[in-house]
């Protein structure tokens, strides 16, 4: 008899510790989503300190065209202007999914988003830094429909093979 209470006493604390991760990711979740959203509307509105200041120190912004691997502050030189002239983009979030690290400490994740190029791909990575979540890594990418992809193939190939040749002699 002694035997069968410990194994319900296992087994709710097995359940009360699992409700309790459960928990945990969705209040990360939560959180993930309310950093990420103000960052994207920091852009819209186009508040340069809320938009960098989410942002790792290092952190590393990979953008639409093959050249551009930019650390934050090459990020920064290059997107000021648009900041500046009160108009830098506007990406609104059509889909999101977020994972965690099992200690809670790292988050990726993708979304779609409507943006001025139609549907684009963003994924990245936040990292806790002393307690707050900031974007380390994030990555845009165009989507492009499989029925048409020949078609931009061949758009893009002139200009992406002069970049191969150039990238493949260094």
């Amino acid at each position: 008899m002694k035997s069968i209470y410990i194994l319900i006493l296992l087994i709710s604390l097995n359940n009360y510790s699992q409700k309790k991760t459960e928990s945990k990711a969705l209040d990360i979740k939560k959180e993930i989503n309310i950093i990420l959203n103000n960052w994207h509307k920091a852009a819209a509105e186009a508040n340069f300190e809320d938009y960098f200041n989410a942002m790792s120190e290092e952190s590393i912004f990979i953008g639409t065209d093959a050249t551009e691997n930019w650390n934050k502050k090459a990020f920064m030189n290059f997107a000021k202007p648009y900041f500046d002239k009160g108009k830098a983009w506007n990406f609104k979030t059509l889909e999101r999914n977020i994972y965690s690290s099992l200690n809670g400490e790292i988050v990726w994740f993708d979304e779609l988003l409507n943006t001025q190029m139609k549907i684009c791909r963003g994924s990245g990575i936040l990292i806790k830094e002393n307690g707050t979540w900031k974007i380390k890594h994030y990555v845009l990418s165009m989507t492009i429909p499989n029925n048409i992809s020949n078609d931009v193939i061949k758009i893009k190939a002139p200009i992406e093979d002069a970049l191969i040749d150039t990238l493949q002699k260094q």
